[in-house]
């Protein structure tokens, strides 16, 4: 299924600008086809500008509205959750239920030394 707003990448090698962000990864075997929950995971989590107009452009937003919606913001920092409520329409009450799930609280509880 491709619509408008929803590119699919080719099953090609990833941009090399996106090596820095799977540093622990044997970054030339990865690709879309194979590891695609993996990319837009490791991308919306920390991906840098680039990274994020690359991801949204072989995506389109509402793929990525979808998949954040369906892993409920998992993976996904308070602050980087609130950036793609506001650039993705994300439902507000959905990301405040998300942000107080129990399974967060626990890593919101983890003291750094």
């Amino acid at each position: 299924m491709n619509t408008r707003n929803q590119k699919i990448a080719p099953p090609h090698q990833l941009p090399d600008f996106l090596r820095p962000f799977f540093w622990d990864y044997d970054f030339d075997s990865l690709s879309w086809g194979e590891d695609r929950e993996l990319i837009v995971a490791r991308i919306l989590s920390s991906g840098d500008w680039n990274a994020l107009t690359w991801l949204r452009s072989h995506t389109g937003d509402r793929f990525l509205r979808e998949w954040i919606e369906h892993h409920q913001g998992d993976g996904l920092s308070p602050p980087r959750l609130r950036f793609w409520e506001l650039i993705l329409g994300l439902p507000h009450r959905k990301v405040n239920n998300w942000l107080a799930a129990e399974r967060r609280k626990i890593w919101g509880k983890r003291v750094n030394p």
